[in-house]
Order: structure tokens, then C-alpha cells, then sequence
């Protein structure tokens, strides 16, 4: 089962909606397993490994997974951010006090306590590295013309703010999803490909439905503790069960899956920080990559986007990269170019991840003959959630994403293993 919540409203005047949309979990994989069961022509070998991972569930991608990590809607940005950075996460779930939050029929995601069922807190949206972003960009408020002192005292003010006020300034914070443990894999993996990022999973989910006053269907969702599940988390599970049905659709290449395309968006390396936070902004993108500068002014815009096809690749950009530096540091970084401040915080113990860090000099690369095997085992090691795909000269050709991944390898999980040649 899966749920879809879009932001609560308050009661106090709050203007987000909280919409719930529920699907039933598609029962077919438990049918083959009854057929399977009553002797209907056996599988073969080949099938039942395949078999085998269409019927996983959530519940067994969330072994070992921690409890999850949230703010409370009272907390400033600033707050919020250090909080992602503490605990190297990249997305929280805001909790607010239940009572003050209402949605679409009372709809809600609640954590409630175990023995005695009453409600402690409600879940009401999604801040994300990118809401941050968005936020810090603003209107066009951050500028150096007024001077630093001026551009300081702004920041200052905007990172003030409750973090409840910024739910929504993204797609992913304008929604929040919940897995149900025993929905299936291939479900879970529908979800991920359409470019949802995370979800929540209720460690004991208590679904609820009967009527509300004003004559719609109520639907709450209770449990006493969520974890968080990941893209990454969906990859790296999938690379690590494959099954003898996926290696076709894994030794084939990333240009065979359409990873070649025209118009890849890009900063170039004289793309002020700044500059390329207002970039993210506008195109509502997580990363993008740092090119090559040429001669050409009017081709380099260094306020706007670029095609970054065929320009040599020199790093990538992201809103997690933020996790890097605390604000006051990032107050003193605006003016300096993109690259030169993935260079910085690529350095701080803040920003890379313990059990894998990456130089900034590293680019997770592959080419257009790398199997799509070589793609995952890069993305996982070297957690991160896009791999640039680039020629022999290290030129800027394609891009592969975790959503990518998990969509072609659905396809194949789905599809008659003849069509995977």
C-alpha cells in the first residue's frame, strides 16, 4: 500500500493542502506465488530468482535502517539546516502537535503511542536541500550591490524564519509519501521512478478509514515510529539481490537506454555561488554540473543556465552540497565561484559521508558503452544520486539518475525476458 500526502493546511491560516491518494498493493505477484504452489507447469531456475525479487517487499529494504530524523514545525531554517548536516541527511519531515493541522477530510499522517493509541505528533510536509535552496534565493533579495553587510543581514533574516513556512517551494516538499512495510517491491519501485526521491515508512502502520463530518471518506495513518527509504536505498538493495532475469537488462549499455541527450543544463566554472543557487532555483533541479567556460560571452550567460553538452566536465553542483558548511561559513562563500566552493566543503568532515568520501577532483563518470551495472555499482559506492556521462575527453554527453535506474530496471523486471535483448 501507498499513500501520497500533499502539506497540511492550519488552522491558524496555514495556505499548504493536504490531499491523501491511496492504491491498493497490486496482489499479482502473490497469485504467481499460489500458482507456483499448486504445481501449474513449475519454473523454471531462471524465473524463480527473478520471481524471488518481485516478491520482496518494503519491509525487507528497511533491515538495519535508522529511526527517522525530523524537526519540529517551530524550528527555524537555520535550525532545520544544522540538523541535516548533524545527521548527513538530506531531507526531514516537519512534525507538528496534533489538532493544529488539518487537511483535505481530515486526512493525516500521525506517529501515535503504541499501548495507548493517542496521538503525539503529526507529520504535515517535506523539507528538502532544494526548499533550502529555493528559499536562500528568494526574489532576488540576495545581492552584492548593496554590499556584504546588507546581503549578511538578509540571509540572516531569511534563515530566521520557521521551517513550516517553506514546506512546498519544491515539488518533493510539497509532498510526503508513505510506503506501507508489506507493499511490494515492484510497487515501492513505480513510486521511485516517476522522480520521487523518498518516503516514510511506519514501522506499525494502522491505516484507518470511516466518514468525516462535512461527508468525505477520513484516512489516517497511524504508527508509533517512521523510518525514511530512499532511491539510493531501492539501488543499492537491487544491486545487491540481482537475479539471473536481470543481467540482459544490466550488460546493456547506457546509450542503448537513452542516456544520450541534446540539452543537459550546466553552470560553467565562473558561475558565482550565488549565482548557481538562483540556477537551481528557477529549474526546480537538485545538481547540476560545472563546464567549461569559453570565450563566448553571449553562449555564457554566468546568471542562467547553459547546454552543457560537449563541454568539458569539471564538476557538479548540488543543493546537498550545502550540508557542507554551517550558515554563518556559508554567509562569507557567496562570492565566490560554484567550483572553487565544491572544492571547500569537499574537504569539511561535514560533507562527505564517512564509510565513502569523495574528492572533489573525483567525477562520478561513466561513458556511453558502460554496462548499466557499472552505473549502479558507481552510484552506490560513491553515494550519489546522478553518474555524468562523458566521452574520451571528458566531454559532457548524457547523465544517468537514480530515477533512470529504477525505471528501466522495473520495465525489465515487468516485461517477457525476451524483450530484454
Amino acid at each position: 500500500m501507498l499513500a501520497l500526502y500533499f502539506p497540511a493546511i492550519s488552522c491558524s491560516g496555514n495556505k499548504h493542502l493536504l490531499v491523501s491518494l491511496r492504491a491498493r498493493k497490486d496482489i499479482q505477484a502473490e497469485k504467481m506465488k499460489q500458482q507456483s504452489k499448486s504445481g501449474g507447469g513449475g519454473a523454471s531456475m531462471q524465473r524463480s530468482e527473478s520471481m524471488r525479487l518481485q516478491e520482496r517487499k518494503v519491509k525487507d529494504l528497511m533491515v538495519d535502517k535508522k529511526r527517522l530524523v525530523e524537526v519540529p514545525y517551530t524550528a527555524s531554517l537555520a535550525d532545520t539546516m544544522n540538523t541535516l548536516v548533524a545527521n548527513r541527511v538530506l531531507a526531514v519531515p516537519v512534525a507538528a502537535p496534533p489538532g493544529q493541522w488539518i487537511g483535505a477530510g481530515g486526512s493525516m499522517i500521525v506517529e501515535s503511542d503504541k499501548q495507548t493509541g493517542v496521538v503525539r505528533k503529526h507529520y504535515i510536509g517535506m523539507v528538502t536541500m532544494l526548499d533550502i535552496v529555493a528559499h536562500i534565493a528568494g526574489e532576488d533579495h540576495l545581492d552584492f550591490g548593496g554590499g556584504g553587510v546588507e546581503m549578511t543581514n538578509d540571509l540572516h533574516e531569511r534563515m530566521s524564519v520557521s521551517v513550516s513556512s517553506i514546506i512546498g517551494h519544491s515539488f518533493e516538499g510539497l509532498s510526503l509519501w508513505t510506503l506501507n512495510p508489506y507493499t511490494s517491491l515492484l510497487d515501492c519501485m513505480e513510486v521511485f521512478s516517476k522522480g520521487v526521491h523518498r518516503a516514510m515508512v511506519p514501522v506499525d502502520s494502522q491505516m484507518e478509514s470511516g466518514w468525516s463530518p462535512g461527508g468525505g471518506v477520513e484516512l489516517v495513518e497511524s504508527a508509533s515510529g517512521y523510518q525514511m527509504l530512499t532511491q539510493l536505498d531501492v539501488v543499492r538493495f537491487l544491486r545487491d539481490h540481482t537475479s539471473d532475469e536481470l543481467q540482459a537488462i544490466l550488460a546493456r549499455s547506457v546509450q542503448d537506454l537513452g542516456a544520450d541527450t541534446e540539452q543537459i543544463y550546466a553552470i560553467t566554472d565562473r558561475t558565482i555561488l550565488l549565482d548557481a543557487i538562483k540556477c537551481l532555483k528557477s529549474a526546480m533541479l537538485n545538481a547540476v554540473p560545472i563546464v567549461q567556460s569559453s570565450d563566448d560571452v553571449i553562449a555564457d550567460d554566468l546568471r542562467q543556465l547553459i547546454n552543457g553538452r560537449f563541454r568539458k566536465l569539471l564538476g557538479t553542483f548540488s543543493a546537498t552540497d550545502l550540508r557542507g558548511c554551517y550558515i554563518n561559513t556559508l554567509k562569507s562563500w557567496f562570492g565566490i565561484s560554484a567550483l572553487e566552493f565544491t572544492q571547500h566543503i569537499s574537504a569539511s568532515p561535514l560533507f562527505a559521508a564517512p564509510e565513502s568520501p569523495i574528492s572533489w577532483k573525483e567525477l562520478v563518470t561513466c561513458h556511453l558503452e558502460s554496462p548499466l551495472s557499472e552505473v549502479i555499482d558507481k552510484a552506490v559506492t560513491k553515494h550519489v544520486h546522478r553518474v555524468w556521462v562523458v566521452d574520451q575527453q571528458c566531454l559532457l554527453v548524457g547523465v544517468v539518475s537514480l530515477t533512470d535506474v529504477i525505471r528501466v530496471i522495473r520495465l525489465a523486471l515487468i516485461s517477457p525476458p525476451s524483450s530484454h535483448q
